[in-house]
């Protein structure tokens, strides 16, 4: 500070100790936010329609799933994040979707529901990334009874 002089009008402290904490903070490793939601509903097939009436349901059976993972911070933001799906070691029921988006961010995952996809944008399917925000909604095949 002596060797720059007195402080004048207009002028600012530029590259305190404050500043570079708070860069460091931002580019530190964490795990991205996220809003998630599971749309479940009853599965009225010929089975539940004899057993089961509207005042005693079937159980509510999960039907998709919506994924908004938020990523403001991303060191390459030309390159977008990906998932992908595991086995799940536990069960044949569930696997594993795994969200990876490259610095600063950690991999995140979720346990679902281990069902054929309906990828067609009618019945629901998108996913984009767009505004640093990786929206990935689904919702499984029916499986429709035919003779």
């Amino acid at each position: 500070m002596k060797a720059m002089g007195e402080m004048e009008e207009g002028d600012a402290v530029f590259g305190s100790n404050a500043e570079v904490v708070k860069l460091d903070d931002k580019y530190r490793p964490r795990k991205p936010k996220y809003i998630n939601r599971v749309h479940t509903s009853y599965e009225w097939n010929k089975y539940n329609q004899t057993h089961y009436d509207h005042e005693n349901p079937p159980p509510k059976v999960v039907q998709g799933y919506k994924f908004n993972i938020f990523y403001p911070d991303l060191l390459d933001k030309a390159t977008a994040p990906t998932c992908f799906i595991e086995k799940d070691g536990r069960s044949d029921e569930t696997c594993i979707i795994r969200f990876q988006a490259g610095p600063p961010y950690e991999d995140i995952a979720f346990r679902i529901v281990n069902k054929e996809w309906d990828r067609s944008r009618k019945n629901g399917f998108q996913h984009t990334f767009d505004g640093g925000i990786l929206h990935l909604y689904f919702n499984f095949k029916r499986n429709r009874y035919r003779r």
